[in-house]
Parts: structure tokens; sequence; C-alpha cells
């Protein structure tokens, strides 16, 4: 049986070093009653037991799971262990939400400034604004299309290479408006063929679908009811004369 005199002791330095952590956390934990030393020497030195170290490193991998201290205190005292994870589980879910939202924004951000070379506020916070609220999807199209649409349609507020095509090919469009390139023209005609292939990727051999979404994406009301980024109506104007052609 292990004696007093056989108890291996750390000091807060010796501990803070063991475990990689700061002096002044160890005595902030001691300071509200978190972990306490085992021994304190008249000088003010505060010495470990194995009892002491093994509650600390718990302390550390609740921390390390973004655990408050005052969860990890009911943990170590064994109160409702698995109502405390369980809370706990469900606010991380609610973080991961938040973030995956600031992400999908700053895409967004990303995207529209590559597209436009500048970021219109006005147009992009009643955009981000939109895609906190509901679309009546249902108005344009059956739950079989909506399905079908919003797996294979480019996004906005997605890095995905599908996404920068479309882009590029809207970049490659403005660039022809601000040459004065004619709509009949070869580079025109290459445009609306591309145009043609990234339709393809995206509704397949639904071709009505296809044309059904072209018409909503021509109607800036229709565009605006669902949450779609804005097409500028010289685009339009240009891809339905090269087509045309």
């Amino acid at each position: 049986m292990e004696t007093e005199e056989d108890t291996v002791y750390l000091s807060t330095g010796e501990l803070a070093k063991r475990l990689a952590v700061s002096i002044r956390t160890i005595r902030y934990y001691d300071q509200i009653g978190l972990v306490e030393p085992a021994k304190k020497e008249a000088g003010g030195k505060r010495y470990y037991s194995d009892a002491e170290i093994m509650d600390l490193e718990k302390i550390l991998l609740l921390k390390s799971l973004d655990l408050s201290l005052e969860d990890s205190r009911k943990i170590l005292a064994e109160q409702s262990l698995s109502a405390v994870l369980t809370a706990h589980k469900g606010l991380l879910a609610e973080e991961m939400e938040r973030l995956q939202l600031s992400l999908n924004h700053t895409q967004t951000l990303l995207n529209v400034l590559d597209l436009e070379g500048k970021l219109h506020w006005e147009d992009l916070i009643e955009l981000v604004a939109k895609s906190d609220r509901g679309k009546d999807w249902n108005r344009y199209f059956s739950e079989e299309q909506q399905s079908l649409l919003k797996e294979s349609l480019p996004k906005l507020e997605s890095p995905e290479m599908s996404t920068k095509k479309w882009i590029n090919l809207i970049k490659r469009i403005e660039l022809c408006l601000t040459n004065g390139v004619s709509p009949q023209s070869l580079e025109a005609q290459l445009i609306v063929e591309d145009m043609d292939i990234l339709s393809a990727e995206a509704f397949g051999n639904d071709l009505q679908l296809a044309a059904d979404f072209w018409e909503i994406r021509k109607s800036a009301e229709a565009s605006e009811q669902l949450g779609l980024y804005p097409i500028d109506p010289a685009i339009i104007e240009f891809l339905e004369k090269a087509a045309e052609h």
C-alpha cells in the first residue's frame, strides 16, 4: 500500500511543463477550486499528486472538446455526465451550422468578386438576406424538378468547379459586350456551345426543365423570388441573339 512517503508530488512549474500548459492556467484552476493542489507550503509553493494530475488531464481533455469549465466541473464530480455531453453536442451542432452559413456567405462574396470585379453591397446584402428566407420553388417547379435543380445547379456559395465554369462564361460574355463583339460572331457561337455543354451537365436530358429554368433566369422578378443572383439583361439579350443565329 502506498504511503505518504511514497507519493510523488510535482510542483506547479513541473506540472506545467509535463502537461504543456502555462503556470497561470494551473493557478487559475486552483483559484476557482477546480483542481486544487494536494499540498501547500508556507512559502506559497504548491504540489500536486497523481490524483490531481489526473484531474488536470481530464480538464484539458474536456477543454479540447470546447466544454466550459463549469461543465467540466460537473463531469469531474460525475454529475449528469450524459446530460452534460448531450447538451454540449447540441451546442457544437449549432455552432457548426453557424460556421457553415458563414462559410457559404464568404464563398458568395468571393464568387461575386470574381464575377464582377467589385461588390455591389446593396444587392449583396439583399441576396444574403434572401438566402436565410424560404423560397417559393413550388410555384415554378415540381418536387422532382426541385430535387434535380438543387442537386445540379451551380451555387454562388459553392467553391466547386461547376460554379467557376458558369462565372467564367458570364465574364466572357461581358468581355464581348465591352469589346463590341457581335452575337453573330464565331466567338459568340462558341460561348453558346459552351453554355449548352454546361446546361447538359446540369440538366442532363431534361430539355424542358432546362428551357423552363432559362425562362426563370430571363425574368428578374422570378429570379428574385427564388433568391437567384440577378443576370444583367444585356447578357441575356446577347445570349438570345447568339442562340437565334
